[in-house]
């Protein structure tokens, strides 16, 4: 393209010249009729054979143009039939006949020029002279050229006469450089949107692995440039990426044959020209390449001569996006009804009798069925006329606006197709496609249309699909699948392998608490933690110590027991209350020890269920202080006892420095002093609830923080060191000769209360979770229950089965 710019730009100053030096070529001219206005066409009725590529720097040689194009006549005579139809209109230019000049270019780049050229200049009808080309072009307009290439030639050459070039088939997404191609219009979609659109099929199917083969022109070229990079951006991967031109060498596709087969990929994306597909197919039937799915572009997906039935079986269930099919009306009928005596047949084609039935005869040209390219140069030369009609129409009102290039920018105008014709800023109309699959029916392949992309439409709107069925390769039922790696399972993330594409990767376990998003490792949050699947986070599991659960309600019913249990005591000895046994060592602190062991029972209800902020200050602080009271009242009988033997002592009277009132002034401030401790721990640093998450990863442990491990332990220290207070002065008491010394049990309660708190401190700190409030309230039903039994169940075994010793003799009476 650039060598063809750089070689004829200069000599675009002078066109006369480029035309009149080109000389020695055989008459191009196929079609032609006048008019008022003439419309010029350029179709490939032959196909150029040869090997060697352009070079504008030498004058080429003629080439040989053979193989007829039955659909290049069928489009030429679609363009025939929009002109007939247009000067048959009263209301689309009224009184202007239209005409035309068909060229034949013989898909060949120097011969679109020289056709072009040809159109410009009006030298068509025969060999070009040595006349000095000066008259005015001849045609207004030009309407055709299939390959992007060619228009390439075409559109940089007519571009500085301001002729208007409107195509029905060059896709090039190069050609919507408006500085570079400004006289550039068509009616066929750029590759810009194809190549987009077979990106997001791609990714629709799931296929993240696929090889790629383009021409190598500029359709190809730039197509596939478009389609990598969109391809990448939806994640997609492109193994391989080859391309090759229908003249090159054998060896050139049969290296592209090598890569298909050494390939891991299992779909394959053909960017090619229809000419390049035939040339691949053969190589591939010769192969026996299988298998594989086929993913084509517009130019050959529906193409006829390529749906065979020995194509079928390479290209099965090949999907592509297709120029959006139409039926135009009359059309048919006019094809049929051409009739060869009143053709201007060229002397080298062999000559009709004028009797033949084109009905009778299957090929690209008495095939209707795809009328898919027909359609837009139906509307090309509807484009043309419109702007014509526009221009004259406002010939009076802008009598030196003399242009049709400035009217065919503002064409908007419905077709009979029901169709809206109109152009960009760059000459494109809106990118509509419909998605076509091939399928075998009755041994005849047909393009069943399986969905639709609009570019005009949202993007996520723009691809859909319809509820019909896909035939895929060798019937598969299933939509086959093509990747480098397997998809990582739940809980694995991908690692890329060094040097390979992004799809191809291993998995590696994600770590502790992460959940994969199929492309990396994420950590949950705090409060959350993988599924089984590990493909999401759901909220941790909370555990407390509740009241639903067995332990908690075993817990509970041991504290109601231990309450009732102890109410039941003091209802006994409220009814024995004058009897000596509960007269005996003050009866008063008897009956204030049962309130605060039925205090003790019950505040261990508060260390179960949901912590919140008013149970975890009440639980530690109740306890501390209910403990604290029981500890001073089995004290302050501990001294009454010493205190009682020691007064019976001759001449001891120690009793009245420890009467009743010194009793509950010692039991007042042993418990104050551990109300201010409370009260400094609330002020200062209280317990809240806390969600722990650092014991169990998988679960969130709710428990009370204590705030203050300063005052909690000043808590326990006071209870143990009362404690210990009272052991010891019950200890030395144990020996006392009464028949009934209660300095005996309670050095056994104080024993199994300080046996048991020791023990908590390890248990404590060792438990997990809601075991660590199991164990506290088990410590406290256990040191509960131990004074309890130790102090009031023998006094009780007195008071309801041995009746005669609750007798003053009896108790004050001396063991032997």
């Amino acid at each position: 393209m650039l060598l063809l710019k750089l070689v004829l730009l200069p000599l675009l100053t002078k066109a006369e010249d480029l035309v009149c030096k080109l000389q020695g070529y055989p008459d191009i001219s196929v079609f032609s009729k006048d008019g008022d206005i003439i419309i010029g066409g350029l179709f490939s009725f032959y196909t150029t054979f040869t090997s060697k590529r352009p070079n504008f720097t030498i004058f080429p040689e003629p080439t040989k143009c053979k193989s007829i194009h039955f659909r290049e006549f069928q489009l030429s005579q679609t363009m025939i039939f929009a002109i007939e139809e247009i000067n048959n209109s009263t209301e689309l230019l009224p009184n202007i006949s239209l005409g035309y000049k068909i060229f034949d270019f013989c898909a060949n780049i120097p011969h679109t020029i020289r056709s072009t050229m040809a159109l410009i200049n009006g030298e068509g009808d025969g060999l070009f002279s040595n006349l000095h080309c000066t008259k005015p072009s001849t045609v207004l307009s030009v309407v055709g050229q299939a390959s992007s290439s060619s228009m390439i030639g075409m559109a940089t050459t007519v571009g500085p006469f301001r002729i208007p070039v409107v195509s029905h088939l060059a896709t090039c997404a190069c050609l919507s450089k408006r500085n570079e191609f400004p006289s550039f219009f068509r009616t066929i979609p750029s590759d810009y949107y194809q190549s987009r659109a077979l990106a997001k099929l791609v990714k629709h199917f799931g296929w993240t692995w696929v090889g790629a083969i383009r021409s190598d022109d500029d359709y190809g070229n730039s197509g596939m440039v478009t389609f990598i990079q969109t391809a990448e951006q939806e994640g997609i991967c492109v193994e391989y990426s080859e391309s090759f031109f229908r003249t090159d060498p054998k060896e050139k596709i049969l290296q592209v044959i090598k890569v298909i087969k050494k390939s891991t990929a299992k779909v394959i994306v053909a960017f090619l020209a229809q000419g390049e597909m035939i040339a691949l197919l053969q190589e591939i039937a010769l192969h026996n390449i299988t298998g594989l799915t086929w993913i084509g572009s517009e130019s050959w997906i529906t193409s006829r001569n390529l749906a065979t039935e020995r194509n079928f079986k390479a290209l099965g269930g090949v999907l592509g996006f297709a120029v959006v099919n139409a039926v135009i009306p009359g059309l048919k009928d006019f094809l049929f009804h051409i009739n060869p005596t009143t053709q201007d047949m060229p002397t080298n084609m062999r000559q009709c009798t004028g009797y033949e039935d084109l009905r009778a005869t299957k090929n690209q040209y008495t095939d209707t069925s795809e009328m898919r390219f027909a359609n837009n140069i139906y509307k090309a030369v509807y484009a043309v006329a419109h702007s014509l009609h526009h221009l004259f129409t406002c010939r009076n009102e802008y009598p030196s606006d003399f242009n049709v290039l400035h009217y065919l920018k503002r064409v908007n105008f419905t077709s009979k197709t029901g169709e809206t014709v109109s152009f960009d800023d760059n000459g494109d109309p809106v990118a509509r496609y419909e998605l076509v699959n091939w399928q075998l029916r009755d041994g005849i392949a047909e393009f069943v249309t399986i969905g639709y992309y609009d570019a005009s439409l949202p993007e996520n709107l723009q691809f859909t699909m319809n509820n019909v069925k896909i035939v895929w390769t060798h019937n598969q039922d299933q939509v086959p699948t093509s990747f480098c790696s397997e998809s990582c399972l739940p809980g694995t993330r991908k690692a890329i392998k060094k040097g390979r594409p992004v799809c191809c990767f291993d998995c590696i376990p994600c770590g502790e608490g992460e959940i994969s998003n199929s492309i990396d490792c994420v950590k949950c949050p705090v409060e959350y933690w993988p599924n089984q699947q590990r493909d999401h986070c759901i909220l941790k599991d909370k555990e407390f110590l509740s009241y639903e659960e067995i332990m908690g309600a075993f817990l509970m019913v041991l504290s109601l027991m231990g309450a009732g249990m102890t109410i039941g005591i003091t209802f006994i000895f409220y009814c024995y209350r004058n009897t000596p046994i509960v007269k005996a060592n003050n009866s008063e602190l008897s009956f204030l020890l049962l309130f605060s062991l039925i205090l003790s029972f019950l505040c261990s209800l508060t260390f179960i269920g949901r912590p919140s902020d008013w149970s975890c200050m009440l639980r530690h602080t109740a306890f501390g202080i209910v403990f604290v009271l029981c500890i001073s009242c089995v004290l302050g009988k501990t001294i009454v006892v010493i205190m009682a033997f020691k007064a019976t002592l001759p001449g001891n009277n120690v009793m009245k420095w420890f009467g009743p009132n010194q009793q509950r002034l010692c039991i007042c401030i042993f418990t104050l002093i551990q109300v201010l401790i409370c009260t400094l721990w609330l002020l200062l640093s209280p317990p809240f609830p806390n969600s722990n998450t650092a014991y169990y990863k998988e679960k969130i442990i709710l428990e009370c923080d204590i705030g203050s491990a300063l005052a909690f332990y000043a808590v326990l220290g006071y209870i143990g060191f009362l404690s210990a207070l009272c052991f010891i002065l019950a200890f030395l008491g144990r020996k006392l000769p009464d028949n009934f010394n209660e300095a005996k049990y309670i050095t056994f309660s104080m024993l199994i209360f300080c046996a048991v708190w020791i023990t908590f401190i390890p248990a404590y700190i060792s438990s997990p979770g809601k075991y660590t409030v199991a164990v506290e309230i088990f410590a406290i039903l256990a040191s509960s229950f131990g004074l309890l039994f130790c102090i009031f169940a023998p006094k009780c075994f007195i008071i309801l089965v041995k009746p005669e010793k609750n007798t003053k003799k009896y108790l004050m009476g001396k063991r032997p």
